[in-house]
């Protein structure tokens, strides 16, 4: 089996703390093909002798896992991200079932499949950067798996995908398909002078998904946008903004409407710093307008008694 699409998905762990978790799950990316390993800020000696035991030969893998200070940085490059979780966390989020929602990462382009740690799982603030989320459906006597029993399903249903993706391709690779295909994986044609080949795919209609740090400077300049107009207020920043990323991840943005987006948003500031401007520049001109004008507001104020006032001050 072509394992191409599998070796562009990370396993990213988010602050693991047992050894023999993770040696584990060396063992079961390894058994389904699976060889990227991402640990967010390990609690747990990940290279020890507890984690290589249960690794066996993945060992490997966890010598070559990436550890990161930030789930951010274990994202980085990626265009897709899934979230697992055993919470319903709100009415809000869309929780699928594994065997339906992971084949999307074996789309083009890398992805990630996070997994929280054993004792609190994956926190609001972590799940907000992953597009699409899921849930393992189990027993009601007693429904919370093992972090690396979860892994463990989730890289065998990636795996089933991935072989029915290669035998379904098989089938169908005859006549025109082929020709489709074969042009598809051609060479890209030479870029032109200062032409990136994100700019070269999308001209071609091959665009693929923005890229999830990408994503994240859009919804930085989002929140610091609409803090400036006043729509969102500091203490009430974080919910708001929760939602509207639960809106653009369900909507996949290509590049080029997060492009648009930020266009907008630029406008935008620059409207409200050429209004700021313009209203200081009308302040200036109305001041000196003041200033060369004779002040004639003693001579036509009357006073309280009726008798014109002298200007002279006097003792009420």
């Amino acid at each position: 089996m072509d394992e191409t699409a599998l070796d562009e998905v990370r396993i990213v762990l988010v602050q693991p703390i047992g050894p023999l978790n993770v040696g584990s799950v060396a063992r079961g990316m390894k058994n389904m093909g699976l060889r990227h390993l991402v640990l967010v800020e390990p609690l747990c000696d990940y290279l020890g002798e507890q984690a290589r035991l249960m690794a066996v030969h993945a060992q490997d893998l966890l010598e070559a896992a990436r550890v990161v200070a930030t789930l951010p940085e274990a994202l980085a490059g990626c265009t897709k991200a899934i979230a697992t979780t055993s919470v319903e966390r709100s009415r809000s989020i869309h929780l699928e079932n594994p065997r339906t929602a992971l084949p999307w990462l074996l789309q083009a382009g890398p992805s990630a499949l996070i997994f929280g740690s054993e004792d609190r799982g994956l926190s609001n603030d972590e799940l907000k950067y992953a597009q699409r989320f899921v849930r393992i459906p189990s027993s009601d006597a007693y429904h919370s798996l093992n972090l690396a029993q979860a892994v463990a399903v989730c890289c065998y249903e990636l795996y089933q995908s991935a072989i029915s993706q290669d035998e379904a391709l098989g089938e169908n690779a005859s006549g025109s398909m082929m020709n489709e295909l074969s042009s598809l994986s051609s060479p890209h044609p030479p870029l032109k002078k200062g032409e990136s080949l994100e700019k070269n795919l999308v001209s071609r209609g091959i665009e693929g998904g923005v890229p999830l740090e990408a994503l994240e400077q859009y919804y930085e300049h989002l929140e610091a946008v609409l803090l400036k107009i006043g729509y969102l207020y500091p203490h009430t920043a974080a919910s708001r903004m929760a939602k509207f990323r639960l809106l653009f991840n369900r909507t996949q943005l290509s590049t080029q409407e997060v492009a648009m987006l930020r266009g907008i948003l630029s406008q935008v500031e620059w409207a409200i710093c050429n209004s700021a401007a313009t209203q200081v520049k009308s302040a200036q001109l109305e001041g000196s307008s003041t200033a060369v004008q004779p002040d004639t507001r003693f001579e036509s104020k009357p006073s309280l008694s009726g008798i014109e006032d002298s200007g002279e001050e006097t003792d009420l």
